[in-house]
């Protein structure tokens, strides 16, 4: 069943009136933001975009930046396979997630991936962010 179908028309709210971002009206609930920043992958994407300049950044950077913060054990010892990974992840899962948020505008054709949340989404990101534990 389509999550936006479980949740009742209460629990929905316009990011956009909420947030008081400018742009075209997105309806989107907590539970799916919560959701999009549950993972550790997404998260380093999150927070790599939003620091980007412009808010965008093309495929292999962000590759790059989420590979340097996301480590696993093997990583330490084959950093190409952990790249690899990385990768993969991103493209199957992660990112496709965040699109699918509309917290981020992922263009497969040019590799770009551009924040296009509001400051709700950017406030939440903020409060778990300090609690993400690096290496």
């Amino acid at each position: 069943m389509d999550e936006s179908r479980k949740l009742g028309t209460r629990d929905i709210q316009s990011i956009d009136s909420v947030s008081g971002s400018s742009g075209h009206e997105r309806a989107i609930s907590p539970d799916t933001i919560l959701s999009a920043v549950a993972n550790e992958h997404r998260r380093a994407i999150l927070n790599a975009v939003t620091n980007a300049s412009g808010k965008t950044l093309e495929d292999d950077v962000l590759v790059d930046r989420v590979a340097d913060r996301v480590r696993d054990e093997d990583a330490k010892r084959e950093s190409d396979e952990h790249r690899q990974r990385v990768r993969i992840a991103l493209h199957h899962t992660h990112l496709p997630k965040l699109e699918e948020a509309r917290m981020i505008d992922y263009e497969t054709e040019t590799g770009h991936i551009q924040f296009v949340g509001g400051e709700l989404e950017q406030k939440i990101l903020g409060l778990v962010e300090p609690y993400d534990i690096h290496e």
